[in-house]
């Protein structure tokens, strides 16, 4: 057998295998893109023409809003306030930006959006508790029970019977505003006299000017009664109680201090202690003093 001859120098053959394998793997990477992104770009196209087409689509147009929870508010308010939502696409509307706007309006506390196929929208709204009649200087503001304004007061709010509520403000860097803590005891006091409706009806006006002491004065009673800041009905009911035995003894009552469960501080009137203290001199006591307060035991 003849040898064969084999060339000691193997560039040549590299040479030539090499291009080929490049030239292999290029074709193979075409030809997965192509299987990838020419079906990937028939999808967008038909997606792009289908989405168009939905969005003039006359059957997904919102033109029905539903109103639901609405007492303050007529659904011809709210829908007013929701002007250019019905029209708009339901698919495309932002609901959460038309939320919030709704929920800028006074009465409205909290709205829930939810759509209905093919082009109904219902809202549900919480709407805001009247709590109190607050009065800042010489203007009247209907408040809720967080002490945030609802509207200025007017003969439409007369029917609601609310107390007037003074001490809700205070001034903090120039610019006066609702402090909190004022505001939720004055709602804490409410609260607590609806349990007991009859005298809850009574509450003519509530002073938080001291946040840790409401003081109150009910239909028909001239004194100042403070409270405290808990034990509010029972301790409303023990003077009332004791009303007529007061009066008894001091006819002209400038308020009660009632904080101290277990005996009732009672402060006369000035014109009462001024008329003790000449009857006092009158009748040549050397004392002409009168006590500022007088306890009195339950």
């Amino acid at each position: 057998m003849s040898p064969v001859a084999v060339s000691a120098d193997r560039r040549f053959r590299r040479a030539r295998v090499k291009p080929s394998r490049r030239r292999g793997r290029w074709r193979q990477v075409v030809v997965a893109a192509a299987k990838t992104l020419i079906p990937l770009a028939v999808v967008l196209v038909v997606g792009f023409r289908v989405a168009g087409m939905i969005a003039v689509s006359p059957h997904l147009l919102i033109d029905t809003i539903s109103v639901e929870g609405n007492q303050r508010m007529s659904r011809a308010e709210i829908v007013s306030t929701l002007k250019g939502l019905a029209g708009a696409n339901i698919l495309t509307a932002n609901l959460d930006e038309w939320r919030v706007h709704l929920e800028q309006t006074p009465w409205i506390r909290e709205a829930k959006f939810r759509r209905s196929f093919p082009s109904t929208i219902h809202v549900m709204v919480t709407e805001r508790e009247p709590m109190g009649v607050a009065r800042v200087k010489d203007r009247l503001y209907l408040i809720d029970e967080h002490g945030a304004v609802i509207d200025n007061y007017g003969p439409e709010y007369v029917a609601f019977d609310l107390p007037i509520i003074d001490g809700l403000t205070s001034v903090a860097n120039g610019t006066r505003a609702v402090d909190e803590p004022r505001a939720e005891l004055a709602a804490r006091v409410i609260r607590a006299l609806r349990g007991k409706p009859a005298l809850g009806r009574r509450l003519s006006q509530i002073d938080v000017s001291d946040a840790h002491n409401a003081a109150v004065i009910v239909t028909g009673d001239p004194a100042v009664i403070y409270v405290g800041d808990d034990r509010f009905l029972p301790r409303l009911e023990s003077y009332f109680g004791l009303a007529s035995a007061l009066r008894e003894r001091v006819p002209d009552i400038d308020y009660v201090d009632l904080r101290f469960d277990d005996r009732i501080y009672v402060r006369p009137s000035a014109a009462a202690r001024g008329r003790k203290a000449v009857a006092h001199i009158a009748s040549g006591t050397q004392t002409a003093a009168v006590p500022t307060a007088s306890r009195v035991q339950p």
